[in-house]
C-alpha cells in the first residue's frame, strides 16, 4: 500500500499563526517530543551497533521491536504534523508513487528493515540494514528541525491525539505496519500511553485524566496479556477501550474549552468516535464550496439519475446499470454496451463511493462530477452529450424550478450543476446503519459470536483490513483519508483460475510498471448484495473471494505477478474461519438491503 505525500500547507500556516493559549504548555509539549526523538535516536544507535558487531539475529530482532516501540511514543505527532517524513520512517515497504509526475520513490524505514531481518536475518543484508538505519537517523534529524520550527497549539494536539486513536483502530491492530513480524498488538498499547503526557502538560489537574489514565493503563495491560496477533479480540478492544478513550479525549477538549481545528477533513471535528453515524463529511471530497452537498441538490440529482434522456437514444439512465435494489450495482459479471457487446468491467456499487478520492476501477477520475460525465458521454455506455442535456434542461420548466431551488445564486441551470447534482445524489447514499455499525455503537446483541469472530479475522489473521480499512472498508487511507489506494492482487481471467486477467488497470493511464494490473480497492460494505466480485466479475460468491485470498492471490495461484502488492503467502484459514469471515462481511449490509 502506498501513502502519498500530503503537504498540509494549511496546517503549517496554522502552526505559526494559531492562538497562543498557553505558550508554556506548548513549549513543554515540543520539548517532550524532542526528548523522545533523542531517545528514539539512541535506540537506532544501539540497533546499528548490534548489526555492526554481527550480533545474533534474535538480538537484532528484539532491538528492532524495542526501537519501534519508542517510535510509537512519538508517532501521534510525526504522522499528524510531518507525515511526509513519517511515510519514510514507518510506511509500507512499497514504492511511493507520484502519478502526476510519473515517478516513484524507493521505500525506507521500519517496514523495509523488518523484511530484511525477519523471519531470517542474513549477513549479506548487513550493508542494506545499516544503510536503512542511517537514512532513519537522517529523518530523525529532519523531524528535530521541523518540530523546533513550528508552534504546536493545544487544538492541534487534541486533533492529533484523537487521530492517533483512530490510527490504532484502523491501522495499528490490523498489522498494517507490522505485516511480517506481527508485533502490532504491544505497539498499539504503547501508542495509547503516548496520549497522556501531552494532555497532562495542557492541564494535569483535569479530573477526566484520572479515568483516562486508568483506561489507557488497562488497554496496555490487555495488549500485553493478549499479544497473540491472530487471537487478539479486536471487537472487544475497540468497544471496551478504544472508543471510550476517544470519548474521553473529546470530553477533555470540551472541559478545557479547546476549539476544534478549523480545517476541511473527511472526519468531522465534533465526533466522539470513529464509528459515529455522521462521522464522515462528504464535502471534504468535493472540488470547492460551490460543489458542497445539500439535500436539494441530491433531490435534483435523483431525478437526473433516473432520466433516460441523458443518453443519446433516450433508452438508458444511470439507474439502468446502478440498480438501487442491488446497492446500485447490476448483478451482472459485466454490463452490456449499447450495441449488445459485453463491457470490460464489473459495475461497482455507488454506495459509499463519495468517500473515495478516485473513481472507476482504474481510478482515472478523481471525483464524482467527472465520473458522471465520463459515463454519460461514453459511446458504449450512454453516448450522451452534456451540451445536448444542458439544452434540454433549459427548456424544461420542472427541471428549471428544481435547479433554482438547488442553486439559488444562479439565474438559470449551468452545465457544471448537472454533474454536481448527480454527484450529490451519489453522496446521499451512505447510510452507516448496518448491524456492524450498531455493534460498534454499543448494541452488543447485533452480532453473533461467529460474526464477531469473523470481524477479528477480517482485522487480523485474514489481513483484509490492511487494504479495506475500518470503518469505510475501502482503500481510503485513515486517519487523514487524503488518498484512496489501489492494489495488485493477480485476479484470474475466469473462474477456472488458469490464466491471469489481461486487464492492465491503472497502467492504461499511467505507464508505470508498478501499476500493471492495479485496481482501486472498493468498499466491502453491502458486498452481500453486490455480487459478482472483482474488476471483471470473475467470482460469483464471497466464499470464492475468500478462497482466492486464502491461497495468496495471483502469485499463490502460480501466476507471474512480480508487482503484486497483496501478500502471496497462504493465509491458512480453516473452513470455519472462512465461513466466519463471510458471515462478518454480511453484517456490513445497510438496513435497506437486509
Amino acid at each position: 500500500m502506498k501513502l502519498k505525500h500530503f503537504p498540509f500547507l494549511f496546517l503549517a500556516l496554522c502552526f505559526f499563526f494559531s492562538c497562543q493559549k498557553n505558550e508554556t504548555s506548548k513549549t513543554t509539549i515540543k520539548q517532550n517530543l524532542l526528548i523522545d526523538l533523542n531517545k528514539l535516536n539512541n535506540e537506532i544507535v544501539q540497533f546499528q551497533k548490534l548489526v555492526n558487531d554481527n550480533a545474533a539475529p534474535k538480538e537484532i530482532v528484539e532491538q528492532f521491536k524495542k526501537s519501534r516501540l519508542f517510535y510509537k511514543k512519538v508517532e501521534w505527532a510525526i504522522e499528524y504534523f510531518i507525515p511526509e517524513t513519517g511515510r519514510f520512517m514507518n510506511g509500507p515497504a512499497l514504492d511511493e508513487m507520484e502519478l502526476e509526475e510519473n515517478r516513484s520513490f524507493e521505500p525506507h524505514g521500519f517496514q523495509v528493515i523488518e523484511e530484511m531481518i525477519y523471519p531470517e536475518y542474513k549477513i549479506e543484508d548487513k550493508e542494506n540494514v545499516i544503510r536503512e538505519l542511517n537514512i532513519f537517523q537522517s529523518n530523525i534529524k529532519q523531524l528535530n528541525s521541523n518540530f523546533e520550527a513550528i508552534t504546536i497549539s493545544d487544538d492541534y494536539v487534541l486533533d492529533a491525539l484523537e487521530q492517533n486513536v483512530f490510527r490504532v483502530i484502523a491501522l495499528g491492530i490490523t498489522g498494517f505496519d507490522s505485516p511480517v513480524l506481527q508485533s502490532s498488538i504491544p505497539e498499539a498499547g504503547e501508542s495509547l500511553l503516548s496520549i497522556l503526557e501531552p494532555l497532562e502538560t495542557i492541564n494535569s489537574n483535569n479530573k477526566g485524566l484520572v479515568d483516562l489514565k486508568k483506561l489507557t493503563a488497562k488497554a496496555k495491560q490487555y495488549c500485553q496479556e493478549n499479544n497473540n496477533f491472530n487471537a487478539f479480540d479486536r471487537a472487544f478492544f475497540i468497544t471496551e477501550y478504544l472508543n471510550p478513550i476517544s470519548k474521553k479525549i473529546k470530553a477533555f477538549q470540551k472541559e478545557e474549552n479547546i476549539k476544534n481545528v478549523n480545517k476541511t477533513s473527511p472526519l468531522k471535528q465534533d465526533i466522539e468516535t470513529l464509528f459515529d453515524k455522521n462521522a464522515f463529511d462528504v464535502n471534504a471530497f468535493v472540488l470547492s464550496k460551490d460543489y458542497n452537498f445539500t439535500a436539494d441538490k441530491a433531490k435534483l440529482g435523483e431525478k437526473l439519475f433516473y432520466d433516460n434522456s441523458l443518453s443519446k437514444d433516450n433508452n438508458r439512465s444511470c439507474a439502468t446499470c446502478h440498480n438501487p435494489e442491488k446497492a446500485f450495482t447490476d448483478g451482472l459479471k459485466t454490463n452490456v454496451s449499447l450495441t449488445g457487446s459485453n463491457l470490460a468491467r464489473n459495475t461497482p456499487t455507488l454506495t459509499y463511493a463519495s468517500l473515495q478520492n478516485a473513481q472507476f476501477w482504474d481510478m482515472r477520475q478523481l471525483d464524482l462530477e467527472k465520473q458522471s460525465v465520463d459515463v454519460i458521454q461514453n459511446k458504449d455506455e450512454m453516448h450522451g452529450s452534456m451540451d445536448d442535456i444542458h439544452a434540454k434542461i433549459l427548456l424544461n420548466t420542472a427541471y428549471i424550478n428544481l435547479f433554482k431551488k438547488a442553486y439559488p445564486k444562479t439565474q438559470k441551470p449551468e452545465a457544471w450543476q448537472i454533474q454536481n447534482a448527480i454527484a450529490s445524489y451519489v453522496r446521499s447514499l451512505n447510510a452507516f446503519d448496518s448491524r456492524f455499525d450498531e455493534y460498534m455503537r454499543g448494541n452488543k446483541n447485533s452480532l453473533t459470536k461467529e460474526e464477531i469472530n469473523g470481524m477479528n479475522l477480517f482485522m487480523g489473521k485474514a489481513k483484509c483490513a490492511t487494504c479495506h480499512f475500518t470503518p469505510l472498508f475501502n482503500g481510503t487511507v485513515p486517519p487523514s483519508y487524503s488518498k484512496s489506494e489501489h492494489e495488485v492482487i493477480g485476479t484470474p481471467q475466469d473462474v477456472s483460475g488458469k490464466k491471469l486477467s489481461s486487464d492492465q488497470g491503472r497502467y492504461l493511464y499511467n505507464k508505470m510498471p508498478q501499476l500493471v494490473g492495479a485496481f482501486k480497492t472498493p468498499t466491502v460494505r453491502n458486498a452481500a448484495v453486490t455480487a459478482p466480485y472483482m474488476h471483471n466479475g470473475v467470482f460469483k460468491t464471497l466464499e470464492e473471494v475468500v478462497d482466492f485470498y486464502n491461497k495468496g492471490g495471483g502469485q499463490g495461484l502460480g501466476y507471474e505477478v512480480e508487482n503484486q502488492t497483496l501478500p502471496f503467502d497462504e493465509l491458512k484459514l480453516t473452513k470455519n474461519e472462512e465461513k466466519a469471515l463471510v458471515a462478518f462481511m454480511k453484517t456490513l449490509t445497510d438496513k435497506k438491503y437486509q
